[in-house]
């Protein structure tokens, strides 16, 4: 897996100070896409061990919430891999940050209630191991500025541990802590 960049202390993409990992590969191709230069998979530098505990090392600080991942697609099939290895060592060593990840594929597509090329066999671990799903590609047309967290008003903050709970897609309510 590639990466383009780290953010540390962001606060655009997800509630909270945090800290945010671009992700390489997406084959949405959304038009209007704010980063298309993350659409190529082998873009960026590739992910390593040393990056990992870079991140690890952001997390530490009390004032940082949680970590986002985002990109391109975390959710593309080769990046899973990687990206569920990083969550089991997020969760084991920071237990009480939160994690968001920002996906193009809706999460019925990612639970298999729709069709996707977005599930693999990592798909369900990866899915259990966040907090936070703003699913949906970007849609131009329905581009709005005002809304927080997503850029088209078809996107939709997931609370994913209660969406798992019941199989489907429950709305998050905004700001919890």
């Amino acid at each position: 897996m590639n990466f383009c960049k780290i953010i540390n202390c962001d606060t655009a993409n997800g509630e909270g100070l945090r800290v945010t990992l671009f992700v390489s590969g997406c084959e949405h191709h959304c038009n209007g896409c704010f980063n298309p230069e993350t659409w190529n998979p082998c873009f960026g530098k590739p992910f390593t061990e040393e990056i990992a505990e870079k991140i690890y090392e952001l997390l530490q600080e009390p004032y940082i919430q949680g970590l986002t991942l985002l990109g391109g697609e975390p959710m593309m099939p080769y990046n899973q891999p990687a990206l569920v290895s990083l969550l089991r060592q997020v969760r084991d060593k920071f237990p009480d940050k939160d994690i968001w990840v920002y996906s193009g594929f809706r999460f019925e597509e990612l639970t298999g209630v729709e069709e996707s090329f977005g599930r693999c066999e990592c798909t369900d671990k990866f899915l259990s191991l966040i907090d936070v799903l703003v699913d949906g590609r970007f849609v131009l047309e329905q581009k709005d500025l005002t809304l927080k967290f997503r850029g088209s008003r078809n996107q939709r903050i997931l609370d994913v541990p209660a969406s798992l709970k019941t199989g489907k897609a429950v709305t998050r309510k905004p700001f919890q802590v």
